[in-house]
Formats: C-alpha cells, structure tokens, sequence
C-alpha cells in the first residue's frame, strides 16, 4: 500500500505542479518519499538509472536539435512550403500538415512535433484568414498525428528508447519492426482525422497571403547544416546500432556539433543569429530529474509485488497466442496510460512482461512492441496520459486556441481506439510475417 500511495501522490505532483514545482522535483521527493519508507533501497538507483540514463540525455539531445532548427527557421520554413503546396485547397493542405507532423514525429520525438510545430502550423493557418475554431481541425490534427506516429524509430519516442533500453533492442532490429507498423498507422491516423474533421474545413485559403519560405529562414549557417546533420544521423543510427555504441552518444554528437555550427554563426556584428544560451535554458533539463525519480517510484511498486497482477494478466493473454496477447497488452497498457502518464507505464509493463514468465519469442516480442504502441497512442485518450499532451494544451491556450478538457477526450477516444486496433493488429500480422520468414 506504501509504494502504491507514494506513486499516486508522486503523479499528482507531476500532473498538477503546485506552486510552479518542477516535474523533476516532484518526482525526487516521491523517490525519496520510497527510499525513506523502504518501499526502494539504495542498491536499486544504479539499476534503474542503468535503464533510463540512454533514454533521457537522448530526448534532451533531441530537443537541443529541435530548438536550434527551430530558432533557425527550419519548421517554419517546412510548414509556408505545405501552405503552398496545399494551393489554396485546405482538404489538400489538412494532408500535407498531416504528412510534415509525421516525419517531425519520427525524426525529432512526438514532443518536438507538438510542441514546436503545432504553434507554427496554428500561425500559418490564422495568417490565412482563419479563425481559430476553422483552424481546430488542424491543430488537433498536428497534435495526435505527432503521438500516433512516434513508432518508427528508437529516437521518435522517449517510451520506444526506455523499452528499447530495458530489453537491448538494437536501433536495427527495432527499426526492422517498427517502420512498417508506423507507415500502417500513420495511414489509419489520415483516414480517421479525415473521416471525422472533412465537414468542418474551409472551402479555400488565400495563398497570396503566405510569406515566402525563405524568409522564414533566420540562420542560413544552422538551415544548412541542420539538412546534413539529420541526413548523417539517421544513417549513422543504423551503422553504430551493431557496435553497441549508444544512442544518447550518437544524437548528443549532432546536438553539440549544431551547437557549435549555431555559436560560430554571425551576420555583419550583430551578433549571433541564434541565442545560444535561451536554448539551452530551454532544455527539458527537468526530465533528468524526473526520470530518476518517477522510475525509481515505479520499481518501488516492482519491489512491492504490484507489478505481479499486471504479469499474470498478461500471462493469461499470452497463453491465447499472438493475436490476442498484442492486442490485449497493447490496450491494457493504452488504458494504463490514460490514467497514469505513458512515461511510468511503459516500464510497469516492461516489468510486467519480464516478470511473466516465458512464452514463445514471437509472442513475447510482439508483446514488447504492443507495450510501446500502447504507451505512445494511449495518452490521446485524456490529457494527463502524456506531460507533451499538458504541456501542447498549455502553449494552445497561450495562442488563444482552448481546448477544455471534455472536448480533448470526446475527440481523442473516438479518433485513438480504431487507430490504436489497426496498429496492434498491424504490428501482430508483421510480427507473425517475420517470424515466417525467419523459419
């Protein structure tokens, strides 16, 4: 009962932040609240910090990487190229944000994707003339087009690199799986998001009214380079993943060589082109002090044998064989995070899985992906299910776009569960595919 009490109140923290407290901070008094109580020992912080560390200077890095491109014009810039793509047709238009929202996703985290591009998405769309209840179909659209398709890659997700980590899944072998599960939902997200907002978009924007890409452009210097560096990393990704070499180490790389592209960047003495330390400052530092803290609250619920029901659940869904064992781990841990944030739900149910004994490897495999599928879409269910889902409506509200609380969960279990269904049975048809394959 001390673990399960401790983990409650630890997430109520994190949730409701009192008196502007820090995530990290939040998350370090519910650890030490355990540590005190016995609940964890002091032998357990080096194992779970041997499971989060490559997950979480990973996100930062990543982070790091987006806040320099965005300083530089590159989002900005890609999101005028959509407008004009989309020649004044908004349905045209509603498909191609769709399709930036997802590469955004895959290449810098669903919370770069949320929480840069959809203020400039939002931007655009009011310079055209539309009014901000005409440009909500967009928006939510950004914001649930950048969860539902952060699958891809280890990198795309912070729960696909803890899961990734905690299981040494390889940046090739989860790639192998993963992109083709994405492409499938990446699809069910367009049908969906289509089938539900087409009545409600305009019949035309003026494309007159769009500003020039290149005047987006604020770094020249840093928008080069920014092309060449993601274009290098991803390849490097897949040529490291064999050696062992960790992901953190790789992206943490690119993050400082931007940094030092964006520092040597002047124009005629006027200084840099981009602030170099506001970026920094900017940093989800506070995320290293969560994910020590709210994993080491989550192990304390490991120690006190609450992860033991979850095991036995998933014992009884394995024993059904693949279909129903990814299907049934992938909404059991969507439902897990809607209620209690995807970052600490992604490791009770790596810990639930390692602790349910043995099953054939397909059908455990399957189960790891399912976990992780389930951790990335279901935080769209309620808005306390990701912090990037608190933190993209806290930005929207600052731009005069509202977006209560009943609206976001009428809208999100309509649009997440048949793209939540498609994607696990997509990912279990695969799984059984390769395994073929590999026979």
């Amino acid at each position: 009962m001390l673990a399960a009490i401790v983990f409650i109140l630890t997430l109520m923290l994190v949730i409701l932040q009192p008196r502007g407290l820090g995530i990290g901070w939040s998350a370090l008094i519910g650890a030490a609240a355990d540590l005190a109580l016995g609940v964890v020992h002091w032998k357990d912080v080096p194992v779970v910090w041997s499971i989060i560390w490559d997950a979480t200077f990973t996100f930062v890095a990543l982070i790091i990487l987006s806040l320099l491109l965005d300083e530089a014009g590159f989002f900005h810039w890609a999101a005028l190229h959509m407008g004009r793509l989309g020649q004044g047709r908004p349905s045209r238009l509603f498909f191609l944000v769709i399709l930036l929202g997802m590469g955004v996703s895959a290449v810098f985290a669903n919370d770069g994707a949320a929480l840069i591009l959809t203020p400039i998405v939002l931007a655009m769309l009011l310079s055209l003339g539309l009014t901000p209840s005409g440009a909500l179909a967009f928006v939510i659209a950004t914001g649930f087009v950048a969860d539902t398709t952060s699958l891809p890659f280890i990198i795309s997700n912070l729960v696909n690199i803890v899961s990734a980590d905690f299981f040494h899944i390889s940046f090739v072998r989860y790639s192998q799986v993963m992109v083709p599960v994405d492409i499938l939902s990446g699809l069910s997200t367009l049908l969906v998001l289509w089938l539900y907002y087409r009545r409600h978009l305009p019949e035309s924007y003026n494309l007159s009214l769009l500003e020039s890409p290149r005047h987006a452009i604020r770094d020249p210097v840093v928008f080069r380079w920014g092309f060449a560096l993601l274009f290098l990393l991803l390849i490097v990704y897949f040529v490291s993943a064999p050696l062992g070499i960790p992901v953190s180490l790789v992206t943490s790389s690119a993050a400082i060589l931007l940094l030092l592209i964006a520092a040597r960047a002047y124009t005629g003495g006027k200084g840099r082109l981009i602030p170099i330390i506001p970026v920094l400052k900017g940093a989800p530092w506070q995320i290293v002090l969560f994910s020590m803290g709210m994993y080491l609250v989550v192990y304390g619920l490991k120690n006190a044998n609450l992860t033991a029901f979850l095991s036995t659940l998933l014992a009884d869904l394995a024993s059904h064989g693949l279909w129903v064992a990814t299907i049934g781990t992938g909404f059991l841990s969507a439902l897990l995070s809607s209620v209690m944030n995807n970052l600490p739900s992604v490791l009770i149910g790596a810990l639930s899985i390692q602790g349910a004994g043995s099953f054939p490897d397909g059908i455990r495999e399957s189960m790891i992906y399912a976990n992780v599928i389930g951790c990335d879409l279901g935080p769209k269910f309620t808005p306390i299910g990701s912090l990037a889902t608190l933190l993209w409506l806290h930005v929207l509200e600052k731009k005069g776009e509202h977006i209560g609380w009943g609206l976001y969960m009428r809208v999100g279990i309509v649009l997440t569960v048949p793209v939540l269904l498609a994607t696990l049975a997509g990912l279990a048809g695969w799984i059984g595919f390769l395994g073929h394959i590999r026979h």
